[in-house]
């Protein structure tokens, strides 16, 4: 056996044809844009389903606990964000 037949020659190999240098740091950019934009948007929706559960509340007491469902989930896409 060669080098040439070798696991980690062809896997070398492979890598260079296969990867180009900046592909892992676009990568890991993607991954914390995707962290990032996520948990902004889980925020954004917490923000806009408190302030819409505040006026349900001044203005229909009764129904608080059925538009706590929103907060939860927005609080749930955070979550999964990251």
């Amino acid at each position: 056996m060669g080098d040439e037949n070798d696991a980690d020659y062809v896997y070398d190999q492979m890598q260079v044809y296969l990867c180009p240098s900046w592909a892992l740091s676009l990568g890991y950019m993607g991954v914390a844009a995707g962290a990032v934009l996520s948990n902004w948007g889980s925020a954004w929706g917490t923000w806009k389903s408190g302030v819409s559960l505040l006026n349900t509340g001044i203005q229909h007491p009764g129904s608080v606990m059925k538009n706590v469902i929103p907060i939860v989930m927005a609080g749930v896409i955070g979550i999964y964000g990251l």
